[in-house]
Protein backbone atom coordinates (compact mmCIF):
# COMPACT_ATOMS: atom_id res chain seq x y z
CA UNK A 1 0.00 0.00 0.00
CA UNK A 2 1.34 3.41 -1.01
CA UNK A 3 0.78 6.57 1.02
CA UNK A 4 2.25 10.00 1.68
CA UNK A 5 3.24 11.79 4.88
CA UNK A 6 3.88 15.52 5.14
CA UNK A 7 5.98 16.78 8.05
CA UNK A 8 5.24 20.50 8.29
CA UNK A 9 8.01 21.16 10.84
CA UNK A 10 10.61 19.59 8.52
CA UNK A 11 8.95 20.86 5.31
CA UNK A 12 9.29 17.32 3.98
CA UNK A 13 7.03 14.97 2.06
CA UNK A 14 7.64 11.24 2.44
CA UNK A 15 6.60 8.56 -0.03
CA UNK A 16 5.76 5.35 1.82
CA UNK A 17 5.30 1.81 0.59
CA UNK A 18 3.81 -0.51 3.20
CA UNK A 19 4.56 2.15 5.85
CA UNK A 20 8.27 2.24 4.90
CA UNK A 21 9.79 5.49 3.60
CA UNK A 22 11.03 5.01 0.03
CA UNK A 23 11.75 8.66 -0.79
CA UNK A 24 11.89 12.06 0.91
CA UNK A 25 11.25 15.35 -0.85
CA UNK A 26 11.47 18.93 0.35
CA UNK A 27 8.12 20.71 0.10
CA UNK A 28 6.59 24.05 0.99
CA UNK A 29 3.49 24.29 3.20
CA UNK A 30 1.52 27.34 4.38
CA UNK A 31 3.35 30.50 5.33
CA UNK A 32 0.74 30.97 8.11
CA UNK A 33 1.41 27.55 9.66
CA UNK A 34 -1.12 24.82 10.36
CA UNK A 35 -4.85 25.12 10.84
CA UNK A 36 -8.03 23.69 9.48
CA UNK A 37 -10.54 26.56 9.30
CA UNK A 38 -11.86 27.85 5.98
CA UNK A 39 -10.18 31.10 4.99
CA UNK A 40 -7.19 30.55 7.30
CA UNK A 41 -4.65 30.02 4.49
CA UNK A 42 -3.08 27.37 6.75
CA UNK A 43 -2.17 23.76 6.00
CA UNK A 44 -4.68 21.33 7.54
CA UNK A 45 -3.48 18.48 9.74
CA UNK A 46 -4.57 14.89 10.01
CA UNK A 47 -5.47 12.04 7.71
CA UNK A 48 -6.52 12.83 4.17
CA UNK A 49 -6.97 10.85 1.00
CA UNK A 50 -6.34 11.75 -2.62
CA UNK A 51 -9.81 12.69 -3.86
CA UNK A 52 -8.82 13.49 -7.44
CA UNK A 53 -5.73 13.60 -9.63
CA UNK A 54 -5.54 16.33 -12.27
CA UNK A 55 -3.10 16.74 -15.14
CA UNK A 56 -2.01 13.22 -16.08
CA UNK A 57 -1.39 14.03 -19.74
CA UNK A 58 -0.46 17.69 -19.47
CA UNK A 59 3.04 19.01 -20.19
CA UNK A 60 5.39 19.96 -17.40
CA UNK A 61 4.71 23.55 -16.34
CA UNK A 62 1.01 23.53 -17.31
CA UNK A 63 -0.78 26.38 -15.51
CA UNK A 64 -4.10 25.63 -13.76
CA UNK A 65 -6.86 27.87 -12.49
CA UNK A 66 -9.78 26.11 -10.83
CA UNK A 67 -8.17 22.73 -11.61
CA UNK A 68 -8.43 23.47 -15.33
CA UNK A 69 -5.46 24.05 -17.61
CA UNK A 70 -5.35 27.64 -18.86
CA UNK A 71 -3.46 26.74 -22.04
CA UNK A 72 -0.35 28.43 -20.62
CA UNK A 73 2.97 26.85 -19.68
CA UNK A 74 4.86 28.58 -16.88
CA UNK A 75 7.85 30.70 -17.87
CA UNK A 76 9.66 33.56 -16.18
CA UNK A 77 8.19 36.02 -18.67
CA UNK A 78 4.67 34.76 -17.89
CA UNK A 79 5.43 35.10 -14.16
CA UNK A 80 6.70 38.65 -14.72
CA UNK A 81 3.46 39.47 -16.54
CA UNK A 82 1.33 38.07 -13.65
CA UNK A 83 3.39 38.79 -10.52
CA UNK A 84 0.53 38.21 -8.06
CA UNK A 85 -0.62 34.79 -9.29
CA UNK A 86 -0.49 31.87 -6.89
CA UNK A 87 0.92 29.39 -9.42
CA UNK A 88 -0.55 25.89 -9.53
CA UNK A 89 1.46 23.91 -12.06
CA UNK A 90 1.95 20.54 -13.76
CA UNK A 91 -0.13 18.15 -11.58
CA UNK A 92 -2.70 18.44 -8.78
CA UNK A 93 -3.54 15.95 -6.06
CA UNK A 94 -6.79 17.25 -4.53
CA UNK A 95 -7.06 16.18 -0.89
CA UNK A 96 -10.16 15.21 1.06
CA UNK A 97 -10.08 15.11 4.87
CA UNK A 98 -10.89 11.83 6.60
CA UNK A 99 -11.46 13.10 10.14
CA UNK A 100 -14.89 14.67 10.81
CA UNK A 101 -14.52 17.81 12.91
CA UNK A 102 -10.78 18.10 12.22
CA UNK A 103 -10.47 18.26 8.43
CA UNK A 104 -13.83 17.09 7.09
CA UNK A 105 -17.25 18.75 7.05
CA UNK A 106 -18.33 22.20 8.18
CA UNK A 107 -15.79 24.97 8.62
CA UNK A 108 -12.79 22.62 8.51
CA UNK A 109 -13.35 20.70 5.27
CA UNK A 110 -10.06 20.30 3.37
CA UNK A 111 -11.78 19.37 0.12
CA UNK A 112 -14.03 22.44 0.21
CA UNK A 113 -10.92 24.52 0.99
CA UNK A 114 -9.30 23.17 -2.22
CA UNK A 115 -6.24 21.83 -0.43
CA UNK A 116 -3.85 20.30 -2.97
CA UNK A 117 -0.42 18.88 -3.36
CA UNK A 118 0.66 20.65 -6.53
CA UNK A 119 3.54 21.86 -8.65
CA UNK A 120 5.07 25.29 -8.22
CA UNK A 121 7.60 27.35 -10.20
CA UNK A 122 11.31 26.53 -9.96
CA UNK A 123 11.84 30.02 -8.53
CA UNK A 124 9.92 29.08 -5.36
CA UNK A 125 12.12 27.73 -2.57
CA UNK A 126 11.43 24.33 -1.06
CA UNK A 127 11.90 23.74 2.66
CA UNK A 128 10.36 27.14 3.36
CA UNK A 129 6.66 27.61 4.26
CA UNK A 130 5.25 29.96 1.58
CA UNK A 131 1.93 28.59 0.31
CA UNK A 132 -1.65 29.69 0.95
CA UNK A 133 -2.49 26.34 2.58
CA UNK A 134 -1.50 23.79 -0.06
CA UNK A 135 1.60 21.63 -0.20
CA UNK A 136 3.92 22.70 -3.02
CA UNK A 137 6.56 20.69 -4.86
CA UNK A 138 8.72 21.53 -7.85
CA UNK A 139 7.50 20.11 -11.17
CA UNK A 140 9.75 17.03 -11.37
CA UNK A 141 8.83 16.05 -7.82
CA UNK A 142 5.07 16.45 -8.29
CA UNK A 143 5.30 14.31 -11.43
CA UNK A 144 7.06 11.59 -9.40
CA UNK A 145 4.52 11.80 -6.56
CA UNK A 146 1.62 11.81 -9.04
CA UNK A 147 2.87 8.55 -10.56
CA UNK A 148 3.44 7.02 -7.11
CA UNK A 149 -0.10 7.42 -5.73
CA UNK A 150 -3.61 6.75 -6.98
CA UNK A 151 -7.08 8.11 -6.13
CA UNK A 152 -7.88 7.08 -2.58
CA UNK A 153 -4.25 6.97 -1.44
CA UNK A 154 -3.86 8.12 2.16
CA UNK A 155 -1.97 11.30 3.11
CA UNK A 156 -1.03 12.18 6.69
CA UNK A 157 -0.20 15.82 7.40
CA UNK A 158 1.63 16.32 10.70
CA UNK A 159 2.76 19.53 12.40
Amino acid sequence: MRSLRVDVAKQSLYLLENDQVVDTLLCSTARLGVGERKGSEQTPRGWHRVRAMVGANQPKGTVYIGRRPTGEVWSQSLADHYPDRDWILTRILWLCGMEPGLNRFGEVDSMQRYIYIHGTPPTEPMGVPRSHGCIRLHDDEIIDVFSFVSPGSRVLIQA
